[in-house]
This record gives structure tokens, C-alpha cells and sequence, in this order.
């Protein structure tokens, strides 16, 4: 059986990201292609496949654009519409400049796949190809598989100023972060197995600097980081650096979805203040500390794939 942090997580990725989709109205349920498109999932998930062969990129920039999409407009796919000359979409916002391009090259070559079966042309929504190959990132990096309800409509408008304010910011307390997510519906709970999404991925030297070199007057360096890995985020990152240059954000096992993530929060190695908080607040250290310690392989998904 998985631990319970897969299972929450599970959960939070399978029903709740669903629960504030667009298409709300489409009533989504499993095999919504049945019928359709009976082999969409197989399709996907060689498409992801073939993607994360070229490069692992593919895990953490998918699931960054699964997430940036949901907390916008719901699951809609807007995130990937692009801009016009008379109209900034959402993927030219700030906080989404940063999107890795193989997120976006994952939906494309998906979305290509399907539509080369003549029977599923123009009939499987990027919205829906985007969250089953989520699902597909998280088990090819050594996460669980879980089922995903399908029937997401893509989404007519993006535009950059909807983004604004909808997506949580590196140096979120907890009560910001616990706002952000009811907002969707979600719960701190739902919030904490969420953000576990950053033991994959990377992040900009620019996106930390600040609890590195001028956290405060007193204290240059964010007192709740670990000493020597804020000694190694310095050599990695040195002042002035070129902001381009990225750091992983879980430095154990950054290409593997585990749990290391809550451990390195009580070993004071979140790279965010907003990951940090939540082992610092006493408030969600109980959740940080009981996933921590649960350590139980996944042995079988919590759903058919």
C-alpha cells in the first residue's frame, strides 16, 4: 500500500485540482473517451514516455504548467495559449516566464500523437492531455499512478492579468499560503502535499537570494536555513550572479518523487520561505513531521492506471 503522503497527494492531484476546473459543468468522470477515443491514455503516455527519455526537465516542467493552469482560470489549458499583438496571454505573465518550455513541449507532442489517430482528431482537449500527462511525470519519476477524471473543456481566454494574484509567491507565510489554497477549496493539508511537488524541479538563483544575502540587518542569511547548505547555495550562487542559473530545490534526490522533500524542511533545507514555513509554524510541522517519517514504498497505485 502507498504511505499516506502519496496517498494525500494523490488525492490532492486526482480530486481537488479537478474540483476547480473550467469544465466543472462537463461532469468529469473516468473513460470520458471511452468512446471517443478508446486508447487516449496509452497514447499519452508513450507520448510522455518518448519525452522524459530526452530529458527528466519533462517531470518537473509539466507538472510546474499543471499547476500554474488550475490556480488561474481552473484546468482549463489556458496557460498555453499564446499571446497576440493585442493581447498578452497568461504564459507572458512574470510569474509564468519562468515555465520550463518542456512542459509546454510535452502538451504539443501529446496533444500531436492523439490527433494523428484520425478517430481522436481535434476530439481529446490540451486541458485533459495536460493533466493525464501529469499523472504520467509523477509515476515516471518514482511517484504513484492514480486514475484521472477526464472531460475538461480548453479554456477561450488568457490573458496576463488574470494571473495576478492567483499564484502562491516564494515568500509566503502560512496564513498567505492557507488563503491561497482554500481559495481553490483545498485544505492545509491538501496545501502541504502540494507543494512536496518542489522534490522535483529546480529554481533560479534570484527566486532565494534574498535568505542567502539580505534577509535582514541583523541576520544576512535566513537563520531558519541550514548553515552549510546556505554555505553551498552561496558557491552556487554567489551575489551579482547571472539570475538564469538554476539550483535544485531538493538537494538529495532531486529526480525522484519521494518524501525527502518533508525531511529536508526539519533538516532546515527548503529553498523557499514558503517551503520552510512549513516545518518552522507549529501550526503545519506535525503534517511536515508525520510524512517525514513515513517512508513506505509504493507497492501498488491507489486507483487503476
Amino acid at each position: 500500500m502507498m504511505g499516506s503522503f502519496q496517498l494525500i497527494l494523490v488525492l490532492s492531484l486526482s480530486f481537488s485540482l479537478c474540483l476547480f476546473s473550467s469544465s466543472v459543468s462537463a461532469q468529469l468522470r473516468q473513460n470520458y473517451y471511452a468512446n471517443i477515443c478508446p486508447n487516449v491514455e496509452s497514447i499519452v503516455r508513450n507520448a510522455v514516455q518518448k519525452k522524459f527519455q530526452q530529458t527528466f526537465v519533462t517531470v518537473p516542467g509539466t507538472l510546474r504548467l499543471f499547476f500554474h493552469d488550475c490556480f488561474v482560470q481552473g484546468c482549463d489549458a489556458s496557460v498555453i495559449i499564446q499571446s497576440t499583438p493585442n493581447n498578452k496571454a497568461e504564459k507572458d505573465h512574470p510569474d509564468n516566464l519562468s515555465l520550463a518550455g518542456d512542459g509546454f513541449d510535452t502538451v504539443i507532442k501529446a496533444k500531436a500523437a492523439v490527433d494523428a489517430i484520425p478517430s481522436c482528431r481535434n476530439k481529446v482537449s490540451c486541458a485533459d492531455i495536460l493533466a493525464m500527462a501529469t499523472r504520467d511525470v509523477v509515476a515516471l519519476s518514482g511517484g504513484p499512478s492514480y486514475a484521472v477524471e477526464l472531460g475538461r473543456l480548453d479554456g477561450l481566454s488568457s490573458t496576463a492579468a488574470s494571473v495576478n494574484g492567483k499564484l502562491p509567491k516564494e515568500t509566503f507565510n502560512l496564513n498567505q499560503l492557507n488563503s491561497l489554497f482554500a481559495s481553490h477549496g483545498l485544505s492545509q493539508t491538501d496545501m502541504i502535499a502540494l507543494s512536496a511537488a518542489h522534490t522535483l524541479g529546480f529554481s533560479h538563483c534570484n527566486r532565494f537570494s534574498n535568505r542567502i544575502y539580505n534577509f535582514s540587518r541583523q541576520n544576512p542569511v535566513d537563520p531558519t536555513l541550514n548553515p552549510s547548505y546556505a554555505t553551498e547555495l552561496q558557491q552556487m550562487c554567489p551575489r551579482n550572479v547571472d539570475p538564469r542559473i538554476a539550483v535544485n530545490m531538493d538537494p538529495i534526490t532531486p529526480n525522484t518523487f519521494d518524501n525527502v522533500y518533508f525531511k529536508n524542511l526539519q533538516n532546515g533545507k527548503g529553498l523557499f520561505t514558503a517551503d520552510q514555513v512549513l516545518f518552522t509554524d507549529p501550526r503545519s510541522r506535525p503534517t511536515v513531521n508525520a510524512w517525514a517519517s513515513n517512508s513506505q514504498p509504493l507497492k501498488e497505485p491507489l486507483l487503476p492506471p
